[in-house]
């Protein structure tokens, strides 16, 4: 059940994230991948400023707040 849990909020926060930086999101696979990457950058940013998530809803918006910044990071360096 937890697999489903992480699957689920990898895919709600990176199609919020594609929503907010592209108007779109990036296809269910994509959102996944995205939602994981955010996670995992959410929950090493948040870390160093001190910031914890505490149950479902946190987990969404550290991943959703890492996947946003992850995004930009990319299209940053791709020039865009």
């Amino acid at each position: 059940m937890n697999f489903l849990y992480f699957l689920l909020i990898g895919l709600v926060a990176g199609w919020l994230a594609g929503k907010l930086t592209r108007g779109s999101g990036f296809g269910m696979i994509g959102d996944i991948v995205i939602g994981i990457i955010g996670g995992v950058v959410g929950g090493f940013l948040f870390g160093l400023v001190g910031l914890e998530e505490n149950g479902l809803l946190g987990s969404l918006v550290t991943a959703t707040v890492g996947a946003v910044i992850f995004v930009w990071a990319i299209g940053k360096v791709r020039g865009k």
